[in-house]
């Protein structure tokens, strides 16, 4: 394609979604608000507000009253335009699971559901996606989270083995011809976590989980963003030197007499090298008297002037299903360093 063909492309769509994101934000506006805040020419704007009013991607409401002369139109961003399908899912005991949710663009839910399978492998995933995308043709991407560590759109490590080495993202993005995510489950917590605190400044905190039948592990946040690590291994403090097998980890960590000395370890490290502000514990090993507990033994290795607030997070599945939401509305964002993405 021609450079300037295709910059000139670029520079379109990135006025589009400066337009798209300044009306979600405004809720409604006239084309003089929308321009006034874009910094956008009236011309340019009143040309994308036709285009995406003609697509349905607009809608206008009754115009506004005014003082004489032709009366201003005011727009309305319609976030039934287009879908997102995100899926969670999990390993229990018996049964792999499979928890989802069909939200329009303004996160509110349309459908809810959840799916038990003996049997969790690419098969499974791609059958749900095609009932729900069959049912909602609007779906413009989907979001996957995993028990996992994720790097270039396959599982490279899971407690599910028929999902490891196995490309998910590709095979759903060229099949259905929408945007795809795949992430970790514990990345998606500390980002649903982080953006319902609402803060008006950049932080770095982490989420650490304790669950029953599993290795523990943890999400990080550093400056307001993701912290991944350049294989995507950031975040598992199952692998920190315990001097330990995994199976004595495993045991140590389901024994009460010997939990809260373990797990402080695995704390105290993400003190030492994050810093952070915060550190939310969840897991159903944990329970609310721990959080002291765990505080008083990291306090044994860490000077309490560099002690986060520690906390504890009850209901995780909330937050790990809102930073999927988030993440997978901001799939759909065309964007160049002009909407930033936390992910």
């Amino acid at each position: 394609m021609d450079p300037i063909i295709n910059n000139t492309m670029r520079v379109k769509k990135m006025n589009q979604e400066l337009v798209r994101q300044t009306l979600k934000t405004l809720k409604q506006a006239k084309k003089s608000s929308v321009a006034q805040t874009t910094g956008l020419s009236v011309a340019t704007c009143g040309s994308i507000l036709n285009d995406m009013l003609a697509t349905g991607e607009l809608m206008e409401l009754d115009v506004e009253g005014s003082n004489g002369g032709r009366p201003a139109k005011v727009y309305q961003y319609n976030m039934n335009f287009s879908y997102i399908a995100c899926i969670i899912i999990k390993t229990g005991i018996n049964a792999r699971s499979m928890e989802f949710t069909v939200a329009n663009l303004d996160g509110e839910a349309v459908e809810q559901g959840y799916e038990e399978n003996t049997r969790m492998d690419a098969a499974t995933i791609d059958q749900l996606i095609d009932r729900l995308i069959f049912q909602y043709p609007q779906i413009r991407a989907v979001g996957i989270g995993v028990p996992g560590s994720v790097n270039q759109g396959a599982i490279n490590g899971s407690d599910i083995p028929e999902l490891v080495n196995v490309q998910l993202e590709a095979p759903i993005r060229e099949k259905y011809g929408i945007e795809v995510i795949l992430e970790n489950d514990m990345n998606l917590t500390v980002y649903g976590f982080y953006q319902k605190q609402d803060y008006d400044k950049e932080k770095t905190i982490a989420v650490a989980t304790f669950i029953e039948g599993s290795l523990p592990g943890a999400g990080i946040m550093v400056d307001g963003h993701i912290h991944r690590g350049s294989t995507r291994f950031a975040g598992e403090i199952a692998f920190l030197p315990f001097g330990i097998s995994h199976e004595e980890q495993f045991r140590q960590l389901h024994d009460r007499n010997t939990f809260h000395s373990l797990a402080a370890r695995a704390v105290s490290s993400l003190i030492a090298i994050m810093n952070p502000e915060s550190i939310a514990l969840t897991g159903s090993l944990i329970q609310p008297t721990d959080v002291d507990l765990i505080r008083q033994e990291c306090l044994k290795n860490i000077p309490e002037m560099h002690m986060p607030q520690l906390m504890l997070l009850e209901y995780p599945d909330e937050d790990y299903m809102y930073g999927l939401i988030a993440m997978t509305q901001e799939s759909l964002a065309y964007s160049l360093q002009l909407v930033e993405k936390r992910r």
